[in-house]
């Protein structure tokens, strides 16, 4: 499973929609993303990839506190 924060909204994507694995490394998962969502892939430079333990991918904008 892929959750995804993007542009405020939240999005459940399976693996094979982005087609993505867990393995691959953030750049090519943001290269995916950015496709998948048919945007720049400066889009996404800033944004974390969270890998939990079960191989759930949560990718979402870097926080900004203060």
């Amino acid at each position: 499973m892929v959750h995804v924060r993007f542009e405020g909204r939240s999005f459940d994507l399976n693996e094979r929609q982005l087609e993505v694995t867990p393995e691959m490394t953030d750049a090519e998962i943001k290269e995916r993303l950015a496709r998948f969502f048919d945007v720049e892939h400066s889009r996404f430079v800033s944004y974390v990839i969270d890998r939990a333990p079960n191989g759930n991918l949560i990718i979402r904008p870097e926080a900004v506190y203060g």
